[in-house]
């Protein structure tokens, strides 16, 4: 592990990466210098932005949903490989420190959507809560927004997914049972790994594997359809825990899975490689290089299917455990869809589409 006076506990990243929409950067080139220069702000700084959109349509062909909202910009669990600290880049910051440090609350967000499901285009399908940072980060306690969204869904009777990291979600079990009984909610938890050292600093300000399970297990036996999400597998680190991660979650109500093959797009190439040797020095090499392997040489790969996949030995060996554990644990029993036919705009008499 790095040394304490080199290494910022409580936070993935450990540098802010430049940002490429921006022409110039401050620096800090001497330590003794004395020009106008501010530290970072350690500290988790909330702003608050009156957003004009909160339902956006998802174009990539590989994600599995249709329409996102995402209540929040940036995100303080602080995950090394999130591949959603690229979109800070669009806010004016870094992907680095700043998309754990300044979060962008989209306020407004619950009237927003009563909006967007008021006008008469709209045709029921379901909404992914969120398609970027997750919507129980450490924020949603204070806010609320996440849950106030689920509020709106259940009075039109429209349909959500749900995929977090966070216990936090529990908070909400009242309105989420509401859901689920009318068919019109499945939750994602993402695991990525029962080993709390990696934990705490690959996901440092996220909840333990054990609390995730217990989400599981409540949320399944209050009748919430539950799965796990196995993402990102990174060979090296945790690749090998994929069988362990979906026996447990099955063992506790789990009844769909998914999973993604670690890929370093745009600036999370610069910060997960730093973060890698910090943490990883005896065997950074070997996963670098594993990571290399499972890309056909690169870290990243755009392509649509395989990106979030892979290719080569590595990344087919990842495909290959999944397939078979997801079976044997019957993580795929069932084919099962969220219910469009009862959605109802307040007042409504019928269905208006």
């Amino acid at each position: 592990m790095p040394e304490e006076a080199q290494y910022l506990k409580g936070r993935g990243a450990q540098i802010n990466t430049p940002n490429r929409f921006l022409k110039n950067e401050k620096v800090r080139e001497q330590i003794e210098s004395i020009d106008d220069w501010t530290e970072s702000n350690p500290a988790t700084q909330f702003i608050e932005e009156q957003a004009k959109t909160i339902v956006n349509k998802v174009d990539s062909p590989d994600v599995g949903m249709f329409y996102s909202m995402n209540p929040y910009q940036g995100c303080e669990h602080g995950c090394i490989y999130c591949y959603a600290r690229n979109v800070h880049e669009y806010w004016g910051y870094s992907a680095g420190l700043d998309f754990e440090q300044k979060i962008i609350v989209k306020k407004n967000a619950p009237q927003l959507l009563r909006k967007f499901l008021m006008n008469p285009k709209w045709e029921c399908l379901p909404i992914s809560l969120s398609g970027n940072t997750d919507c129980y980060q450490p924020a949603e306690q204070q806010f609320k927004i996440t849950r106030q969204l689920l509020e709106v869904c259940l009075e039109f009777n429209q349909p959500v997914g749900i995929i977090t990291k966070n216990a936090g979600i529990l908070r909400d079990k009242d309105v989420l049972t509401k859901l689920a009984a009318k068919k019109l909610v499945s939750v994602l938890v993402s695991v990525t790994s029962f080993n709390e050292d990696l934990r705490r600093v690959m996901e440092p300000r996220t909840t333990t594997a054990k609390q995730r399970l217990r989400v599981i297990k409540e949320l399944s036996e209050a009748g919430v359809r539950m799965g796990v999400m196995l993402g990102p597998m990174i060979p090296g680190l945790n690749e090998h825990e994929m069988q362990r991660i979906m026996l447990a979650a099955s063992e506790n109500g789990a009844t769909f899975s998914a999973y993604t093959f670690i890929r370093l797009n745009g600036a999370i190439k610069i910060m997960f490689h730093d973060w890698l040797y910090k943490n990883f020095p005896d065997r950074a090499d070997k996963v670098w290089h594993l990571i290399e392997n499972g890309h056909g040489g690169q870290v990243n790969d755009s392509r649509w299917g395989v990106r979030m996949r892979g290719e080569g030995p590595i990344s087919d060996l990842v495909r290959q455990q999944f397939i078979k554990y997801n079976k044997l644990y019957k993580l795929n029993a069932e084919r099962w869809e969220l219910d469009c036919t009862q959605f109802r705009r307040p007042g409504s008499q019928g269905r208006l589409f």
